[in-house]
């Protein structure tokens, strides 16, 4: 179950279902994304093809980063079974 987020607008569309803030082409994809991690129990079960999920490196706790489009991903990290700190991020 996601717990918490780090983006706004994340935290709104998960909500209230409202994308304001996020871009329009990536909603249908990162919808599907919340909807997976929400009902993930360990990092690995966002491990499916098309996602290029990975483990960030040097970050401490670890965070995972799966893919949207282009340089777009969604990262988050655990606390025990739940998913905290989700981020909208641009890696560029």
């Amino acid at each position: 179950m996601i717990l918490s987020f780090r983006s706004r607008g994340l935290k709104r569309l998960h909500v209230k279902g409202d994308p304001r803030g996020l871009n329009p082409q990536h909603v249908a994809k990162i919808e599907l994304i919340l909807d997976m991690l929400d009902h993930a129990r360990a990092p690995e079960d966002m491990n499916l093809a098309k996602l290029d999920f990975h483990k960030l490196t040097g970050e401490n706790p670890p965070r995972w980063s799966v893919h949207i489009n282009g340089n777009w991903c969604i990262t988050f990290a655990f606390d025990g079974e739940d998913v905290v700190a989700v981020d909208y991020e641009d890696y560029h």
